[in-house]
C-alpha cells in the first residue's frame, strides 16, 4: 500500500469510474472538448488527486489493484443553491447529512482481486486516517443497488441512515437510488 503517483492516473481513472458506476466517464465526457478523450480528463483530474496526495493505492504484481480516496466533511453544511447541478444534488445533500465524518469518496478494487480483503485493508486506513483527523465517525454514499459494496460496509459496522432518489439528468443508468451509511469510530 502505498500513495498514489501521477503515474498511477491510468489505473486510478479506471477504478473511479469503476467505482462511480459509470458517472464520472459520463461527466468527463460532458466537459471533453470536440475531439478530446474523457479518459484523458478523468487521468488528469486523477494525477491531480495524486499529487495533493489524497489518493491511497494498492499494488499487486499486476500493478495497482485498488484504491481508496476521501476527506473530512466538515462542520457546516455545503449550501445547495437553485444553480447546483441537479446530478449532483443527492450527493451534496446526503454529504450535508453526514457533517464531522470522514468520507470515503472512492474505494475500488478491480472483481478479479475481490475476496481476498483489499477493501476490508482499505477501510481500515480510512478509519485510522479519520481518527488521525480528530473525527468520529465515517461516511460513505453508494448506490442503492449495489448489494456488494452495502454488504462490505455493514460487516464492518456501518449503517443505512439515509438515502435519496438518484438524479439522472442525460445519464444512462439503472441506479435508482444513492444510500448514505455511517459508522461511529472509538
Amino acid at each position: 500500500m502505498r500513495l498514489a503517483t501521477e503515474g498511477d492516473a491510468s489505473e486510478l481513472a479506471d477504478l473511479v469510474n469503476f467505482a462511480g458506476e459509470g458517472l464520472p466517464l459520463h461527466i468527463w465526457t460532458g466537459l471533453a472538448d470536440d475531439g478530446q478523450d474523457p479518459w484523458e480528463i478523468g487521468r488528469a483530474r486523477q494525477a491531480e488527486k495524486a499529487r495533493e496526495g489524497q489518493t491511497i493505492v494498492l499494488e499487486s504484481a499486476d500493478g495497482v489493484v485498488a484504491s481508496l480516496t476521501g476527506y473530512a466533511i466538515g462542520a457546516e453544511p455545503v449550501p445547495i443553491g437553485a444553480d447546483f447541478p441537479s446530478l449532483f444534488r443527492p450527493f451534496q445533500e446526503l454529504e450535508n447529512r453526514a457533517l464531522d465524518s470522514w468520507y470515503v469518496n472512492v474505494l475500488a478494487c478491480y472483481p478479479e482481486h475481490r475476496g481476498q480483503g483489499i477493501g476490508s485493508r482499505l477501510l481500515r486506513v480510512a478509519e485510522d486516517i479519520g481518527r488521525s483527523e480528530g473525527l468520529r465517525q465515517m461516511s460513505v454514499i453508494v448506490a442503492g443497488n449495489n448489494i456488494g459494496a452495502r454488504r462490505l460496509y455493514k460487516r464492518h459496522g456501518y449503517e443505512e441512515t439515509d438515502n435519496l432518489p438518484c438524479v439522472k439528468d442525460d445519464w444512462a443508468t439503472d441506479i435508482d437510488s444513492w444510500v448514505l451509511l455511517m459508522k461511529q469510530l472509538r
